[in-house]
């Protein structure tokens, strides 16, 4: 069984995030340019077994998508052709950038280290599979 990759992908950066090998946790794993995201997919991919890679889909409140899709779709087209063997799927990403931003007060991060928006996607990419993850376990509970 593979990893799990999860990308919060943005105009400027990328979030990424990495489940555990028995896709159990969700991990941050970095922040990447979008510019040199594939360049980074290609070392990782070389070096980890992934079996899924989970996108945000970016979404407004009222369930339409959001202005980012234009960028997300073409993206998500070129990792199914370069990565055939890979399943993408997406994951409602609404509310991870909130849910991140609260994690680090949470956590008591200082206001500083708060704005840090590298950080932010990093951890928006772990709140997004993590809750892929969670979602596929009660599917799986309710069909047993």
């Amino acid at each position: 069984m593979g990893r799990l990759l999860s990308i919060d992908y943005g105009k400027k950066r990328a979030g990424l995030a990495v489940s555990d090998p028995l896709q159990i946790i969700a991990n941050g794993l970095t922040t990447v340019e979008t510019s040199k995201i594939f360049d980074f997919l290609d070392e990782y991919l070389q070096k980890e077994e992934v079996s899924c890679i989970v996108v945000g889909l970016p979404k407004q409140m009222n369930n339409e998508p959001s202005e980012n899709m234009k960028r997300v779709e073409p993206f998500v087209n070129r990792l199914r052709k370069l990565y055939p063997r890979i399943s993408v799927e997406y994951w409602d990403e609404r509310f991870s950038s909130k849910m991140a931003e609260q994690a680090m007060r949470d956590a008591g991060l200082k206001k500083k280290e708060r704005q840090n928006k590298e950080l932010v996607d990093e951890i928006s990419a772990a709140i997004i599979l993590q809750g892929y993850m969670e979602s596929r376990r009660m599917r799986n509970d309710w069909m047993m």
